[in-house]
């Protein structure tokens, strides 16, 4: 499509590039074989540049275009990107903030009632055929890990 121009700094989902690729004229930059020809040569058609923060966005990269207006991360943190660049040109920048925290958190808990009740351990007597030598050891009650979390939300203010 011709329009805005793209600069994707990774490779991304083929499902992401696609709607991506309706909507606006992509730039692949890892594709290049030169990225500073590359830019040299589209450098005027980029208007924002898209990725991940294991790239980013550095100084050098938005000196290089010219047009650039917006930097847009599809990852929770901003580490690559140079915000101070970026606020000097008046680039808009945008990032996922708390997309996953959700989930971490349930696997927090998952992980911490694996570790109380050794389901792993348990997984691999099982499957190792020790069970048939005798019982299992009793693990720890998961009302420890409820007092954990009761007490980590009273001190959160949660």
């Amino acid at each position: 499509m011709q329009g805005i121009g793209v600069l994707m700094n990774c490779a991304m989902s083929s499902y992401l590039e696609e709607e991506l690729d309706k909507r606006f004229k992509l730039f692949r930059l890892w594709e290049a074989s030169s990225k500073d020809e590359f830019l040299r040569e589209n450098c005027n058609s980029i208007r924002a540049v898209v990725g991940d923060t294991a790239i980013g966005a550095d100084s050098k990269l938005i000196e290089s275009l010219p047009s650039l207006e917006i930097v847009s991360s599809y990852s929770v943190g901003l580490d690559k990107i140079d915000l101070a660049k970026c606020k000097e040109r008046g680039i808009r920048v945008t990032n996922t903030p708390d997309v996953l925290t959700d989930d971490v958190a349930d696997l927090a808990i998952g992980l911490a009632l694996a570790t109380l009740r050794k389901i792993c351990v348990c997984d691999r007597f099982v499957r190792s055929g020790l069970w048939k030598n005798g019982d299992f050891e009793l693990t720890s009650k998961v009302s420890a890990l409820l007092c954990l979390i009761s007490l980590f939300l009273n001190d959160s203010g949660i």
